[in-house]
């Protein structure tokens, strides 16, 4: 808990820094750089938290993975983050910074998960029956899991509509073991 208090808090401060120096494009580019090496490479996060490696080899490593890859502005950021031995919650910095780029911009995030996957037409009837509820602009993910048979499931901040088949038929379930009909022998 105390951790993504202290990564929302450097996002923050670099969404400011960033505002600033008018490269907000360019440093949320870097971020979602630095996010997905980050998710892919567990390794490389294992060896960010590791306390038996020294901070200067860290910093080399950091250099050599996105040294030419990301602004001098995020370099210089991530040497901070290691000067400050905050290097074991880069890829949580990187994810508040994503979060709070999209509150910046007023861009809402959406998960939509289907038993298959969406046709351009229904992606863009979903983000446009979004969009009618007031939101400036959408940022929809798709994901696919076929155990919900059919139907779909709206995530929207914390809130979310369940019209999956799965569900109905979970529901129904329910309401035939809570039927009070006793059968006569």
């Amino acid at each position: 808990m105390r951790d993504i208090k202290v990564a929302s808090r450097y996002a923050k401060s670099l969404l400011g820094i960033a505002v600033e120096q008018g490269k907000l494009e360019e440093l949320h580019k870097d971020m979602q750089l630095i996010s997905s090496v980050c998710a892919e490479n567990r390794e490389l996060v294992l060896l960010l938290r590791s306390p038996i490696v020294k901070a200067d080899k860290k910093q080399t490593v950091l250099t050599a993975v996105f040294g030419k890859s990301v602004s001098e502005i995020a370099n210089t950021f991530v040497a901070i983050i290691v000067a400050k031995k905050r290097e074991g919650i880069l890829a949580d910095i990187a994810d508040a910074f994503i979060d709070a780029y999209k509150a910046h911009q007023n861009i809402t995030s959406a998960t939509v998960t289907t038993a298959v996957p969406l046709s351009k037409e229904q992606k863009a009837a979903v983000v446009k029956s979004l969009q009618t509820e007031g939101r400036d602009a959408i940022d929809l993910k798709e994901t696919v899991n076929e155990e919900i048979i059919g139907g779909m499931i709206l995530r929207v901040g914390d809130k979310q509509i369940d019209e999956s088949i799965k569900r109905k038929l979970t529901n129904l379930e329910m309401e035939f073991d809570e039927n009070p009909f006793v059968k006569e022998i």
